[in-house]
């Protein structure tokens, strides 16, 4: 059986010029890897929508592109979502806020040491990776959740306890695609 993936694109505004720098990379990397997608931006994403898809991906966004910060309402599908979902630095954010964590500080650009410090079927065993990051923000670590990478004050990675529900800071699709393509065969 074929796994459908959809594609939740954070930006601003539907079909902006961020799209094809945080979305359709991935896009094109799982549908090399045999995963077929669809984009939708954020706002569109509905119950009927999900329903016709296995697995979700809450994608990143640009620097200064932080609109769906003020709008973590819009993502109220998240509650009862029991499908997988991975959510990529703006995504990471979102689930923190929905699930009772918070948005914060934490500007990082370029590439970094990341220390995986649980295995978890999303990173595997507890190694260090090199990851790239592009974000003025980082996440807190919700309650329910552990940590998978990072720092308690800086989670690089998580997981929902009861869910396969992730969140990632750095950006797989520019340097880690072994994680998109696990994620998609979860």
């Amino acid at each position: 059986m074929i796994c459908r993936i959809l594609l939740a694109d954070l930006c601003d505004k539907k079909n902006s010029l961020s799209r094809y720098e945080f979305v359709n990379p991935i896009r094109e990397i799982l549908e090399r890897s045999g995963f077929p997608c669809k984009i939708c931006h954020y706002t569109e994403v509905t119950d009927n929508v999900l329903a016709s898809y296995d697995k979700m991906i809450l994608c990143g966004t640009a620097l200064k592109d932080n609109a769906y910060m003020g709008q973590i309402d819009a993502f109220y599908w998240l509650k009862d979502l029991n499908k997988p979902t991975l959510g990529i630095c703006a995504g990471m954010q979102v689930i923190s806020a929905f699930f009772g964590g918070s948005i914060v500080q934490q500007p990082a650009i370029g590439l970094n040491r990341i220390e995986i410090i649980r295995s978890s079927p999303l990173l595997g065993k507890p190694r260090q990776i090199e990851g790239y990051h592009l974000h003025n923000f980082g996440a807190t670590l919700p309650e329910g959740f552990l940590r998978l990478a990072g720092r308690n004050e800086s989670p690089e990675a998580f997981q929902r306890c009861t869910l396969p529900v992730y969140g990632i800071m750095f950006h797989p699709e520019v340097r880690n695609r072994w994680i998109l393509e696990r994620f998609a065969s979860l």
